[in-house]
């Protein structure tokens, strides 16, 4: 296992991570003085954004209805702890982007090779284990 975004895991096959991407950043308050430096006041931790991104064989591996599972996740906009394969518990998120490339379509228009880039966002405090069931309920309800 690579990672776990609530109840998507992806690992070597069929939903593969290739390259993973984090941003993290701090916020500071600056005041204006005559004569000198601004100085700036810390005032906490700024956005955190991790993307994971990879290609996905849906013809020899699948992995697109996991795909399908994180886009259905994006749409209802529901928070899920995400999991590095080592067992680091990295928080709690919400995706905020998903994009796909389809390249070298077969003839039903999905591509042989189709490369994928998931954005999440941490967002504070714990996820709610109710809200959790109810959208993987949801998510099996769309998906199935």
């Amino acid at each position: 296992m690579l990672y776990v975004l609530g109840s998507v895991v992806m690992d070597t096959r069929p939903f593969n991570v290739d390259d993973v991407s984090r941003s993290v950043s701090a916020d500071s308050a600056t005041k204006a003085v005559m004569g000198g430096l601004e100085p700036s006041e810390f005032t906490g931790e700024g956005p955190d954004e991790i993307t994971l991104s990879g290609s996905l064989l849906p013809f020899k591996t699948g992995g697109l209805s996991e795909f399908e599972i994180a886009d259905e996740m994006r749409r209802t906009g529901a928070r899920f702890p995400l999991m590095r394969g080592d067992g680091k518990r990295l928080g709690t998120y919400f995706i905020t982007k998903a994009s796909e490339q389809h390249s070298e379509l077969m003839r039903n228009g999905v591509g042989f090779v189709v490369k994928y880039s998931i954005t999440c966002r941490k967002v504070p405090g714990q996820y709610d284990g109710a809200a959790v069931v109810a959208a993987l309920l949801s998510l099996f309800l769309a998906v199935g």
